[in-house]
């Protein structure tokens, strides 16, 4: 597709992130020359200036975050010692974030008390000890394995909202949603005048979305209409202007819960371009999955995980809205969340462990990709071992920079078996992965650093052979539309290292968060 329509920007939105971002840069600015004006002036304070640079590189060494991560400040500091640190100081601390993180811990303590009843790890492991690892990691961090749940995939996002919107409209108690983007036009308002009845049924309506990812869509009008109508409505880490790391921390769940019945999520924010209604990036191409049945009690816990910790009152009571639903369904299911405060990389986890028993295939689809050693090192591993490794990225970028840092891990990626394709209709958004005919992951956690790393997301995993082959399905006709670029990259040269980690500190730690949709 060779036309694309120019994005209409919510204006005043628009200005609000402009101010905010050009106040926030005068503030960095005015410290970083700061210390740059004293190291200049004052021998003495550019000696302390270095000592604290080469701490701050030890102790960065020293913690237990991904090693290419980690390396990407390192490599800020090292090369500008007084800019690099001034940098980590103000965005680089992990104990930046502990007043937000004790709030989160909090809720997370409430939300734990709630225990879910399943038997669905004990079965797995009587029919597949080697998978059932995966649900004994899950189940550790509080995510239980589910056997009474039907599963539905949707290769294409408009049947996906089809099927979202007439179960809305049977909603009969209550209705929760999140997601990172929502923009306030077609899509959207199908939703809103559903809503609009729900409540007037005395139905609880709830919608939560994050403001950096909705701020190209929507105003705070849009917020202040909501609460008119009776929809509770909140907004995650609002845009100030004033200097704050956690800006950086942005909510990129999607999440629908319905009654405590049915649950919808998948990789579809609630904006026109994802149901192909706009082409900003010509055709797009995503997809979701809806549950049925006892599983949809955890997706309701991870939305009240965000709910909770953006409100000053105290914890509800969930009671009743954990319904423990159980219908007949194929297959296992472990709907589960990632977040940036704690030490675990839960995202970044299941996708290794994934790659790492695969015996027969992986497939995966990411709109962006940008490699840990350790992802990059399993990802070739496993095409060592014979496994069938291929990764579908788009064929037309959102982002220029993301864009040309995921082809520059092509080339070490094809060398050793893995073969790339680029979905040339337009943009592929869709995150989901597919092994051996049996696990499936689809989510929103795409194969980066700021996904992996620096926000909120949430996913659903599946050992069941049906959903399997839905998707299966689907990568069989996203191979059939797209390009294998596997022989242009076998013989091009490696990319620096060096000239990788100086386009991730650009992409992770040097830009405000995009408002692009990720």
């Amino acid at each position: 597709m060779n036309t694309y329509e120019h994005k209409n920007d919510v204006k005043n939105s628009i200005v609000r992130v402009i101010i905010a971002a050009l106040l926030i840069i005068i503030q960095v600015f005015m410290i970083v020359n700061l210390a740059i004006h004293l190291s200049e002036y004052y021998a003495a304070f550019d000696t302390i200036m270095s000592i604290i640079a080469f701490i701050c590189v030890l102790r960065i060494y020293g913690r237990p975050d991904n090693s290419a991560f980690k390396l990407s400040w390192i490599v800020l500091i090292l090369i500008f010692p007084v800019f690099g640190l001034a940098i980590y100081i103000l965005f680089g601390r992990p104990s930046l974030l502990k007043t937000v993180q004790k709030k989160f811990n909090k809720v997370n303590d409430d939300l734990n008390s709630y225990k879910i009843e399943t038997q669905g790890y004990e079965e797995l492991q009587q029919n597949d000890p080697l998978h059932a690892t995966e649900a004994y990691y899950l189940q550790s961090l509080g995510f239980p394995t589910f056997n009474h749940t039907k599963i539905k995939f949707y290769s294409s996002t408009n049947d996906a909202l089809e099927a979202q919107l007439h179960d809305l409209n049977n909603a009969k108690e209550f209705i929760f949603m999140e997601y990172h983007a929502i923009e306030d036009s077609k899509a959207w308002r199908q939703i809103e005048d559903i809503l609009v009845e729900k409540v007037k049924q005395g139905v609880d309506v709830r919608v939560f979305y994050d403001d950096m990812g909705s701020v190209g869509f929507i105003n705070n009008k849009f917020r202040a209409r909501l609460h008119d109508e009776g929809i509770q409505c909140r907004v995650f880490n609002p845009i100030f202007p004033v200097l704050n790391p956690f800006m950086n921390n942005r909510d990129h769940r999607k999440i629908t819960v319905i009654d405590g019945l049915i649950g919808y999520t998948g990789g579809y924010n609630l904006a026109d371009e994802y149901f192909n209604y706009t082409h900003p990036y010509g055709l797009w191409k995503d997809s979701g999955v809806r549950l049925e049945g006892d599983a949809v009690d955890s997706l309701t816990k991870i939305f009240f995980e965000m709910w909770q910790t953006s409100s000053k009152e105290d914890n509800e009571d969930l009671t009743l809205y954990l319904k423990g639903h159980k219908v007949s369904g194929e297959g296992y299911i472990i709907p589960y969340s990632d977040t940036p405060l704690d030490d675990e990389e839960t995202g970044e986890n299941v996708y290794l462990n994934m790659i790492k028993h695969a015996v027969d295939h992986i497939y995966i689809t990411t709109p962006y990709l940008i490699l840990s050693d350790e992802m990059q090192r399993e990802l070739i591993l496993a095409s060592k071992r014979g496994v069938d490794v291929r990764i579908v990225t788009p064929g037309i970028p959102d982002k220029k920079l993301t864009y040309s840092l995921t082809r520059s891990y092509y080339a070490d990626l094809v060398r050793y078996g893995v073969r790339i394709y680029e979905y040339t209709p337009g943009f592929i958004h869709a995150k989901q992965w597919v092994s051996d005919g049996e696990v499936s992951v689809v989510g929103t956690i795409n194969m980066d650093f700021r996904s992996l790393y620096l926000h909120f997301e949430n996913a659903a995993y599946v050992y069941g052979k049906e959903t399997a082959a839905d998707i299966l399905n689907d990568f069989y006709n996203i191979f059939r539309r797209s390009e294998e670029v596997t022989d242009k990259y076998i013989n091009k040269p490696r990319i620096l290292r060096f000239g990788q980690c100086i386009l991730t500190v650009s992409y992770t730690h040097l830009t405000l968060p995009t408002t692009s949709r990720v």
